[in-house]
């Protein structure tokens, strides 16, 4: 996904340019720091505390110039028009986010207002169109026959969830004003990997990531990704 987001800003934005960057739900940080380490102002927006004080304690380990470019606030995503004016981000991330909120459609509006001209909001979402891969694959039949017509799942922490389907998806980013610029499939084929399974070898590992991009583009593969990467642009 990493490489996907970096595709879009290189194609949307000059070379070199110090970018604002909004993380909601910026959990651990992952990608704050990233961005961060990359040269832009980033802030994120995480309101459980334990993630906070884990994204803060790896911000501690950066140099004072990576750590001087992020900003954490606690608080809700729906809460962006408390913290910041309209217009005030070049690229908004809201990553693993939608899963877990109910009604997405308030929450994506007041993110795309976040959005200057032109910027990036990038989203990151599970699949409902391709519930029944996982269940499937792992010849759960009456969870994968009772997925197919659902957007409701449980996740591996157990928690009862939602996933999104594109074709929705892509009508209510025309509707807030960022309509859908480009998209992709995320972890096509590595899906049925255990948590905390070990990463295979680096050179293995870098053949096993070239194989999930070029699937993350392609068609029919992208669409049975377990996750979707969403990439719409303010007009």
């Amino acid at each position: 996904m990493a490489r996907q987001l970096d595709e879009q800003i290189a194609g949307r934005f000059p070379v070199g340019q110090r970018l604002r960057v909004l993380d909601v739900g910026m959990g651990q940080g992952t990608q704050a720091l990233r961005l961060a380490r990359a040269g832009h102002k980033v802030t994120g927006v995480e309101q459980d505390p334990g993630m906070i004080a884990v994204a803060q304690q790896a911000l501690a380990a950066e140099p004072e110039g990576v750590r001087e470019r992020v900003r954490i606030v606690e608080g809700d995503g729906h809460q962006t028009g408390v913290h910041f004016l309209p217009g005030s981000f070049d690229v908004v991330l809201c990553h693993g986010v939608l899963m877990y909120v109910e009604d997405p459609d308030p929450l994506l509006a007041g993110l795309a207002r976040m959005l200057a001209p032109g910027g990036l909001l990038s989203l990151l979402v599970r699949n409902a169109d391709a519930l029944a891969m996982r269940p499937g694959l792992a010849g759960d039949w009456v969870t994968a026959l009772g997925a197919f017509e659902s957007t409701s799942y449980s996740n591996r922490l157990g928690l009862d969830v939602r996933a999104d389907r594109l074709s929705t998806l892509t009508a209510t980013l025309a509707g807030i004003g960022a309509p859908l610029h480009a998209w992709y499939g995320v972890r096509v084929f590595t899906d049925q990997a255990k948590d905390g399974a070990e990463p295979p070898e680096r050179g293995e590992l870098q053949t096993l990531l070239a194989a999930e991009e070029r699937a993350g583009r392609t068609e029919p593969y992208r669409r049975i990704a377990a996750l979707l990467h969403l990439c719409g642009v303010r007009g």
